[in-house]
């Protein structure tokens, strides 16, 4: 029942503004979190790593909020700095990702061959010309080439940054180059930008199409691989037509997890970057069903409730998060089994997270092995096609199958949901309904005590009295 208004959805009002910097919400100190920064030309730190935070204290040192900020950020503001309300901390290029330089050195071009990897193009509004990589994969001459940029120092040799690697930087299909061979650059200068296509019309997908892939759970088309484990970036050998990417964990003997991009998209992350648990390794929406086994269930509920919100507020339609949460907990209402334990449950089985709590339970006063479960996100239709009322189940979709499977396995139905009593023609088991049932429950328990005392009083009255001794019978001739 959550109404879109008709609106003219596209065109230009629409693209909505893309966040471009960050300011403090209140008079504050600044702490800045995993910083990672070098300082440009203007003395401006540029923030080098994808994890870093501002965090503002109050003057109790309390943390009271944190903003992350993306790759090549200009803090305006710095570690320890007082900030008065409406202080603008940092700023960034929304619609372009850069690649920047670490160390002072000479720019030099490797790969980059002019009409095979690269191309100059005139931009006809303003008649500047720039240079941009272009999709070599396609070109005969071109397989094996990897276009990277690498900055070498007066004799020529590649220069080592503080992590001991090189200083390379590779470049992937549609990057533009901001720096001609031979130029000398510093620290926090920018050699090239990745425009970030995406973002500006990735949010409207006409809106309601939108909500409906959020609550069916449905893959969108060009998700985003998120990783599933904290650690630091490391490009592997290409595999076909995927990037293969490693992310090493902190802990020293722990395995690297083995992810596979898509070679054309854009990849979010450099070699040596360090990600969280939960970051995109790619540019694009993230799929719920990682979300949930990645971050769990809160993280997949918040960001449900955040992706419809924001569909349903570039409309302008106001609504409570409660109606939006119903549903969420409705789609994650069944786990599957991953350990059965010793109770009567299957391996793989879907049970509702209610009926295995309880059988747990069973299972722990009875000192027995507990079975273990992950939580499932299933989409509106599949989640009520699987309640446990099958007149609810029958009166949505595929009433012949619920019903004969209903059948089949002899089930009952005890009327608890709403829509199963609205069908058989009864209160609704909410608001007066709900009262009338304990009133009927009160009444029944009444009436049975009555009862039985009624009939304990007949059965007492039926017995003879105990002091009148029975007549022995007469022996039949």
């Amino acid at each position: 029942q959550l109404t879109m208004r008709t609106f003219h959805v596209g065109g230009a009002a629409q693209r909505g503004a893309e966040q471009s910097s960050v300011e403090a919400s209140f008079d504050a100190t600044v702490r800045i979190n995993n910083r990672n920064a070098v300082v440009d030309r203007n003395n401006v730190p540029v923030v080098m790593a994808r994890n870093t935070e501002i965090a503002l204290l109050d003057e109790q040192g309390r943390e009271r909020a944190s903003y992350r900020v993306p790759y090549g950020a200009r803090l305006l503001k710095d570690d320890g700095a007082v900030v008065m309300r409406g202080d603008k901390l940092a700023e960034w290029d929304p619609y372009t990702r850069p690649i920047i330089s670490e160390k002072e050195g000479v720019v030099n071009y490797l790969d980059l061959v002019d009409g095979v990897s690269m191309r100059d193009i005139t931009d006809e509004a303003t008649g500047l010309s720039y240079k941009t990589v272009v999709d070599w994969k396609q070109q005969p001459k071109g397989t094996d080439l990897r276009p990277r940029i690498t900055l070498r120092d007066s004799k020529g040799e590649i220069i080592l940054l503080e992590s001991g690697a090189e200083a390379r930087y590779f470049l992937s299909v549609d990057a533009i180059l901001s720096v001609e061979p031979g130029v000398e650059v510093h620290a926090g200068d920018v050699l090239a930008r990745i425009p970030l296509e995406g973002s500006k019309t990735r949010d409207i997908t006409g809106g309601l199409p939108r909500v409906a892939e959020l609550f069916e759970a449905r893959k969108p088309k060009d998700f985003a691989i998120i990783s599933d484990i904290a650690g630091r970036v490391e490009f592997g050998k290409d595999y076909k037509n995927k990037r293969r990417v490693f992310v090493h964990p902190d802990a020293k003997d722990a395995e690297p997890v083995e992810f596979l991009l898509p070679k054309g998209k854009p990849v979010a992350v450099q070699e040596g970057d360090v990600v969280e648990r939960g970051d995109a390794l790619m540019d694009g929406n993230p799929v719920p069903h990682d979300i949930l086994r990645v971050m769990g269930v809160e993280a997949l509920a918040d960001y449900l409730i955040k992706e419809i919100q924001e569909v349903y507020r570039l409309q302008g339609v106001k609504i409570n998060d409660k109606h939006i949460e119903v549903i969420a907990r409705q789609m994650l209402q069944k786990v599957e089994i991953t350990d059965p334990g010793e109770t009567t449950f299957l391996t793989g089985e879907l049970v509702d997270r209610l009926e295995f709590d309880e059988v747990n339970d069973k299972a722990g006063a009875e000192n027995l092995k507990l079975a273990e479960a992950e939580p499932v996100l299933q989409g509106i239709t599949k989640a009520s096609l699987q309640t446990q009322s099958f007149i609810s189940a029958a009166s949505f979709q595929e009433t012949t199958r619920v019903l004969t499977e209903a059948a089949v396995s002899g089930k009952v139905d005890n009327l608890v949901g709403l829509k199963e009593n609205v069908i058989v023609g009864r209160l609704i088991p909410a608001g007066t309904g709900a009262f009338m049932n304990e009133m009927r429950a009160i009444a029944t328990e009444r009436d049975n005590e009555i009862t039985e005392i009624s009939n304990a009083a007949a059965a007492a009255a039926a017995l003879p009295p105990a002091d009148e001794e029975l007549e022995p019978a007469e022996p039949a001739e």
